[in-house]
């Protein structure tokens, strides 16, 4: 462990830690992960910090970052035009703190070879087993996943631990208008038909909606949907035909269609990673 003043170092969660090396340890190693930290979107790193990884970068080290340790490799502007990651709490934080980067707000890890990220805490592991795959081989990244009791390869991305799919709205105009439709996903749900419980012309509706979400009504009521599915994944024993009809996708096939494409995952494999047996 190192950081910018070696000794003891207090962290966010209660706990010291004894930091033994400065930033010199920098200099000489093969691959530097760098932590998550709490707070990532208030200020960068201090600059010593951010010069001593640009540095190791030059030399020809890997830099990668666990979770929220994507803001201190994105200050070094390494990140820049490339693909990164971070937790799903702070990727639009990310996003509008280093703009230049293109973050993808769904994968546990992203390896764009020299620099690599991760989302959360435990998708440190599907970094750390995807390194070592890459460089001593499949047994060996199998051995450690046993060790640590961890999958050795998770399908899906972080999408499917949001625990909401649906936008926060920016305001409040067509509060009523969502909430009438959220109970009524299982019924046919069109543009027309939304603008018209809302009470102005489709048109309207839709540009007005946009401004409010930051997304279309129908790509709104299609992720309400996925939620509402993901709750009876988790809670229900329907099959996912049973489901499909619940939340007016009609058919178990349109149901995994548009489960995959917002979730990165299959109903089945979601209800297996969320549900356990009793």
């Amino acid at each position: 462990m190192c950081g910018a003043t070696p000794g003891p170092v207090a962290g966010g969660d209660g706990l010291a830690y004894y930091v033994d090396h400065g930033l010199d340890a920098l200099a000489w190693a093969d691959i530097v992960f760098v932590p998550g930290y709490r707070f990532p979107d208030r200020e960068d790193p201090p600059q010593a910090v951010v010069d001593a990884l640009i540095a190791a970068h030059d030399r020809g080290a890997r830099l990668a970052a666990i979770s929220t340790g994507a803001f201190a490799l994105a200050a070094t502007g390494l990140l820049d035009g490339r693909r990164a990651t971070t937790h799903w709490h702070y990727t639009r934080a990310l996003m509008a703190r280093h703009p230049l980067v293109r973050v993808d707000e769904n994968v546990l890890f992203v390896d764009e070879g020299s620099v690599l990220t991760s989302a959360g805490a435990a998708s440190g592991i599907d970094l750390c087993l995807h390194i070592l795959r890459g460089d001593l081989g499949v047994a060996a990244s199998n051995h450690a996943a046993r060790r640590l009791v961890a999958a050795p390869y998770r399908s899906g991305g972080q999408a499917q631990y949001v625990p909401r799919s649906v936008p926060e709205p920016l305001g409040e105009r067509f509060a009523a208008t969502r909430e009438w439709a959220l109970h009524r996903l299982g019924d046919p749900l069109t543009l027309d038909i939304l603008a018209r419980q809302a009470e102005v012309s489709p048109r309207t509706f839709s540009r007005r909606f946009v401004e409010e979400t930051g997304c279309t009504p129908m790509q709104w009521v299609m992720r309400a949907r996925i939620d509402l599915a993901r709750e009876l994944l988790e809670r229900s024993q329907r099959s996912v035909e049973q489901i499909a009809t619940d939340v007016g996708l009609g058919t178990g096939a349109n149901l995994r269609l548009h489960f995959q494409r917002i979730l990165g995952t299959t109903p089945s494999e979601y209800r297996r990673t969320f549900t356990r047996g009793e």
